[in-house]
């Protein structure tokens, strides 16, 4: 499996992005998809992540101005990103984790970072 991000770039806040990810090889029905962030000095943190039944769990900080979504058809997911502030600076990595059944373990797949700068 291979994921490839796209969409990142320098915005001024207040503005917005939308970051993509596609996914290619096997995919099982069984997943999350998701985005985390990684900023200098600090740990990768989740940012929002939607299951295969469209559930929906997002960060405290970016709740309101973020939206995950995903396109099932096209194996691929995205986060689209409103009201951004220059905290939101980070590196941003698209994952997908899956499993063939939920008795089995999980795979877990990053993609390759996508900067995301937001000047004040």
């Amino acid at each position: 499996v291979q994921l490839v991000e796209s969409g990142g770039g320098l915005v001024q806040a207040g503005g917005s992005l939308r970051l993509s990810c596609a996914a290619s090889g096997s995919i099982f029905s069984i997943n999350d998809m998701g985005w985390y962030r990684q900023a200098p000095e600090r740990q990768r943190e989740l940012v929002a992540v939607i299951s295969s039944i469209r559930s929906t769990n997002y960060a405290d900080s970016v709740k309101g101005r973020f939206t995950v979504s995903r396109d099932n058809g096209k194996n691929a997911w995205y986060l689209q990103m409103n009201s951004l502030k220059p905290e939101d600076t980070a590196v941003y990595y698209c994952n997908l984790k899956q499993t063939r059944s939920v008795l089995k373990t999980w795979d877990d797949y990053w993609g390759q970072g996508t900067q995301v700068t937001v000047s004040s």
